[in-house]
């Protein structure tokens, strides 16, 4: 959707821009977003077609559209050369057998080990998620003891892997969760060309799964009365809501930005009744959270009808776990 007026205004923050502006001073909103969205579109459609030329070239097509030197502009260059070496390479002939290695004996090895580098990288990436993983599970294990670190653990890692899924399920390309301890996790993706519904709807996978195992170790909790899966569910749950907050990085911060004033008051009264039914205080901070959102000038055009109806879905499931169990707040005490 564009962010442009015929009054030269940005129709997220109504700030003028300035003539051939592409991108508002005020809120950092592409000028031209709907295009890049098209070509974006046009141009995933042509990979997945095997069309690699064609893909490039649309992809190269949003550059005049975006700010020199911004990411969005240094990911199509990226990606235009990574599209142009793949297209060659279909071209080229299959390559000899690595013969020479062995007649260059160490040299050869070495020139095969950087032949072989985009292997080690993935390696690498991987490594880093293992890393990252073990000593989350290491600080919480001794905070916490073993079933409860490990399980902690696994319920943050399966509120990142919903990010994770749903992106790859969009084809677009992310990497595997990275764990700080004591602060949570993140996974990095590229939304180029993605439109405000469809990050909306990428942050709000990851509480909608961690609501999935909420449940589970709730239900779990039910049929064995093990109180360890009552603090996992607890936990999570709680997590989980906090992290719907609309505002800042959080995930519920990411989805406010495809809804309009009302939806967010919607949201806002959604988290008092919570909070009066259920006795929960994070739902408050919900509510305050979409109240101050309101006052905010990044409402987008057309707000998210859809986004709305998910989001208030799975904050009151979340409610309705944490109902389940005994306690309230995130120990439930």
């Amino acid at each position: 959707m564009p962010f442009t007026t015929s009054t030269g205004t940005c129709a997220r923050c109504t700030h003028p821009l300035a003539p051939g502006a592409l991108a508002c001073d005020q809120c950092h909103a592409l000028v031209h977003s709907q295009e890049l969205d098209q070509l974006a579109k046009e141009a995933k459609t042509l990979e997945s077609k095997g069309e690699l030329h064609m893909a490039r070239d649309r992809w190269l097509l949003g550059l005049p559209l975006l700010p020199p030197g911004s990411k969005q502009a240094d990911w199509i260059q990226a990606h235009a050369r990574e599209l142009e070496a793949k297209f060659n390479a279909k071209l080229a002939p299959p390559p000899p057998e690595n013969n020479w290695a062995k007649k260059l004996g160490p040299v050869g090895v070495l020139a095969l080990m950087l032949a072989k580098a985009k292997t080690v990288l993935l390696f690498a990436v991987k490594l880093k998620f293992l890393l990252s993983l073990a000593a989350f599970i290491g600080v919480y294990w001794t905070l916490y003891g073993r079933a409860f670190g490990i399980g902690f653990a696994v319920l943050i890692l399966i509120h990142e892997m919903g990010h994770f899924i749903e992106v790859k399920r969009r084809g677009l390309p992310a990497e595997m969760p990275v764990f700080l301890p004591g602060l949570g996790a993140y996974v990095k993706w590229q939304a180029l060309g993605v439109s405000v519904e469809t990050r909306a709807a990428v942050s709000l996978a990851g509480p909608l799964a961690g609501l999935i195992a909420a449940a589970v170790c709730a239900l779990i909790w039910s049929q064995t009365g093990d109180r360890v899966w009552a603090a996992l569910a607890r936990a999570s749950a709680w997590l989980n809501v906090l992290n719907l907050i609309p505002l800042w990085m959080l995930d519920g911060g990411q989805a406010a930005e495809a809804l309009g004033r009302i939806e967010r008051l919607l949201i806002a009264a959604a988290g008092v009744a919570l909070w009066l039914l259920l006795g929960e205080k994070v739902f408050i901070l919900v509510a305050l959270g979409a109240g101050l959102r309101m006052l905010f000038k990044d409402t987008p055009p057309h707000p998210s009808g859809f986004i709305l109806v998910y989001f208030l879905c799975v904050l009151t499931a979340l409610g309705l776990v944490m109902r389940m169990l005994p306690g309230t707040g995130v120990a439930g005490r």
